[in-house]
């Protein structure tokens, strides 16, 4: 009853919504339902925006009004543009902020590693140049979901019980939100869950647009919340963001165009990946035998010497890389033969600089009936971002700039974080297929999304088999990772080739996709969270 109560509060279109941590929307052809938004008329942009609004309800974890997004977005032409709004390194910052970065995968909180937040400028600029429907029709839904509660989700229920997270959460303003009233304890799975405060704020923004967020009574009030805690963002960070519009970046991939954001997003790695094992002619004669062990061998060699270009994903507005071998087939060719079937090799064969993994984000995908699809991404980066709540405007702050760390040397101020964020369109040479796809899980979404395409495209699984698979996950420091229940046989086979196996205990992997096949189409969202793709 939980999921149906939120797919008819969040209706934005027939059995919309999954809302775990990632949500797959199709649209074949027609259906009635008023309330839909695009049955309403609406706009895949439209469905995107209102379903991951009321996302951010359902996994403050992760993602919302408090961070930023990238949206990869593909008009009925078969044109693709990119909106990035990531969070950028506000006018002031502390000098010494990188000295600060942890030496060892952890939750970093704190009011120094706040980013702007692009989240809602990302919206804007998307509704302005996609959108059909009246903006405020897009927040009307989670409204009434914030106003009225709905019962804790148990996936959000397992986080704050986490004993990594349910202290940070007890000892900060996130309390405020997700303990009981004694503040003693925090909500659980099936408690009621409200946002009133945030209710007003969204209720504002209906009525005055996207823009009363960066300007006016609720950016006073925010900046007012941060700079309480001790952070520094002010009224000129937020009136002067600006959103980022590029064409998307297109790479060849053997019958696929694919279509990812530029720099600082991930899709140039995925890509990097995927080249190298296309010229394998992976086939699903490549999980047969003993092939298997080889082609899992070829992948994880692959993703090493990606490990070692991740120093290369920089704002390219703030610094000056000439990055356009990642997507050069040439130098995947190189790469390629520097891959022995037999071995593995030391960190410095792939020049690789220790760093630390991340995880948090959301993502979506759209298909819409007239052709056009988005896949846009969303994140406050870690769990809970830097737990910073703010009070007067019920919005969790992003720890983007925590990003950083361990990738840069220096930052600047309106410079963009490195970010493994990738959402993704394929399009097949002659126009029949389409896959529009995209991960959440931080430093996972890379490994994650490669995965799944190659298993999709080249090694003869289905969508769903595709993103069910069990994944193998190369870690910053080059250790192999399995996701449990992986086939052991193949573990100790990559073992005798010299791979150091980790022991990661948890695998916080999503992808969703949708893709259309001639007049066939199929959406997937990830089982991990609990996903659930629909349409109409």
């Amino acid at each position: 009853t939980f999921y149906a109560e939120i797919r008819r509060m969040c209706s934005c279109m027939r059995s919309l919504i999954s809302l775990e941590l990632t949500v797959s929307v199709f649209f074949s052809s027609a259906a009635v339902g008023e309330e839909d938004v695009l049955l309403d008329g609406g706009s895949a942009v439209d469905a995107a925006i209102a379903a991951l609004i009321c996302t951010a309800l359902v996994n403050p974890q992760s993602m919302g009004l408090g961070g930023g997004a990238i949206f990869t977005i593909m008009d009925k032409s078969g044109k693709v543009k990119v909106i990035s709004s990531r969070e950028t390194v506000p006018k002031i910052f502390r000098s010494d902020l990188l000295q600060h970065c942890p030496s060892e995968t952890k939750l970093i909180i704190g009011p120094q590693w706040i980013g702007v937040p692009g989240e809602l400028r990302g919206y804007a600029r998307a509704h302005e140049l996609y959108g059909k429907l009246p903006w405020a029709r897009l927040l009307e839904p989670s409204i009434k979901l914030a106003r009225e509660g709905f019962p804790l989700p148990e996936y959000l229920g397992r986080f704050l019980q986490h004993p990594m997270i349910n202290p940070v959460v007890l000892k900060s303003s996130l309390c405020e939100l997700f303990c009981h009233p004694d503040k003693t304890s925090v909500l659980k799975t099936g408690d009621t869950l409200r946002y009133p405060i945030l209710a007003n704020t969204l209720e504002t923004l209906a009525k005055d647009g996207p823009g009363a967020f960066y300007t006016g009574q609720i950016a006073q009030d925010l900046v007012h919340d941060v700079q309480a805690t001790g952070g520094s963002l002010t009224l000129e960070d937020l009136s002067s963001f600006e959103v980022r519009v590029d064409d998307a970046q297109r790479v060849s991939l053997g019958e696929y165009q694919m279509y990812i954001p530029p720099l600082p997003a991930g899709g140039a790695l995925i890509s990097f990946i995927l080249n190298i094992m296309h010229g394998f002619g992976l086939s699903p004669a490549s999980l047969q035998g003993d092939q298997a062990a080889l082609t899992l061998h070829r992948y994880i060699e692959a993703a090493k010497f990606a490990n070692g270009q991740k120093r290369n994903i920089k704002d390219p507005k703030f610094h000056r890389l000439n990055v356009s071998h990642l997507t050069d087939p040439s130098f995947a060719d190189e790469v390629r033969a520097k891959i022995s079937d037999s071995s593995t090799h030391p960190a410095s064969f792939y020049n690789i600089t220790p760093s630390t993994d991340r995880f948090g984000t959301t993502h979506v995908s759209v298909l819409a009936a007239d052709g056009s699809a988005v896949s846009v991404t969303s994140t406050i980066n870690h769990m809970f971002g830097s737990a910073v709540y703010s009070s007067k405007t019920g919005i969790i702050l992003n720890n983007e700039l925590a990003d950083f760390c361990n990738r840069v040397n220096s930052v600047s101020a309106g410079e963009q974080p490195p970010s493994s964020m990738a959402p993704t369109i394929l399009q097949s040479k002659d126009r029949e297929r389409v896959l529009v796809i995209g991960g959440s899980g931080g430093s996972m979404i890379t490994t994650a999304m490669a995965m799944s395409i190659m298993n999709r495209l080249w090694l003869g699984m289905s969508l769903e088999e595709a993103i069910s698979a069990k994944v193998v996950f190369v870690d910053s420091q080059n250790k192999v990772n399995f996701e449990p229940s992986f086939d052991q046989s193949l573990v100790k086979k990559l073992e005798s080739l010299g791979h150091t196996i980790g022991q990661r205990g948890y695998f916080l992997n999503v992808v969703n996709a949708v893709e259309k096949e001639g007049g066939c189409i199929s959406a997937v969202s990830d089982k991990r969270k609990n996903g659930v793709a629909a349409g109409y």
